[in-house]
């Protein structure tokens, strides 16, 4: 998240929107594996997995806001988790009305 001043001296926040069939989600529940049940901002539940080299990098726990991009097969069922929202991105999101669900 980057914080910038406009010329008004309002605060600019850049935050990762999704792009294409990304979707908002929170997670669930944790499943074990690098998987968590995650529910999408499209009114599905999905069975999501972490990539190896996010997962090293990332602590993901339940209740945590993550962008979700749906698998092009059993798209409605399973998605890879490709971002985390830190706590202040997620109140920003909520804010703005991005996360209604």
């Amino acid at each position: 998240m980057e914080k910038f001043k406009d010329a008004t001296g309002e605060e600019i926040i850049r935050v990762r929107m999704p792009r294409n069939e990304e979707v908002f989600g929170i997670v669930e529940e944790m499943l074990g594996a690098g998987r968590f049940r995650i529910a999408c901002s499209d009114g599905k539940k999905r069975v999501c997995r972490v990539s190896g080299k996010f997962k090293r990098k990332q602590w993901i726990r339940s209740g945590d806001t993550v962008l979700v991009k749906p698998w092009e097969v059993q798209g409605d069922e399973k998605g890879d988790v490709i971002w985390k929202y830190k706590r202040a991105e997620t109140e920003w999101l909520r804010k703005k009305g991005l996360l209604n669900f």
